[in-house]
């Protein structure tokens, strides 16, 4: 975990490069420190319907939910949130002072009983660094 949902207004596809934005948010949940490589997933959907504030065709949001396995302090849950959160708004900077622009993030941590988990992904990372 974690799993990394990003998800943006459809008329922001032509304004930002959305893989290098994936890309971005990925890499700053691996700088926390926190989770494992094999077990970080990252994704973004446009969303073709939306109507945000007044209806300005110009406005865009980007909403992240972020969802992680149980058991981390909170302290530790919020350094991650805000550094994941920065990242976005570091990314989207420009963007931000050019239009109107909704930003929004949540974490949520997984009940572990509510939680299914098959993964090979951490042991195909073990064997790539051959260990």
């Amino acid at each position: 975990m974690p799993h990394l949902n990003i998800e943006y207004s459809a008329n922001l596809a032509d304004a930002l490069d959305i893989q290098a934005l994936v890309d971005r948010i990925h890499e700053a949940a691996l700088e926390t420190g926190i989770f494992p490589l094999g077990g970080v997933r990252t994704r973004a959907e446009p969303r073709a319907h939306y109507r945000i504030a007044n209806g300005n065709p110009n406005a865009g949001y980007i909403h992240m939910m972020v969802r992680i396995g149980s058991g981390r302090e909170a302290e530790t849950r919020r350094a991650a949130g805000e550094k994941i959160f920065n990242a976005l708004c570091d990314f989207t900077d420009e963007l931000y002072r050019s239009r109107p622009l909704a930003l929004s993030f949540e974490l949520h941590e997984i009940p572990p009983d509510m939680a299914w988990r098959k993964n090979n992904l951490h042991e195909l990372l073990k064997k790539e660094a051959g260990e």
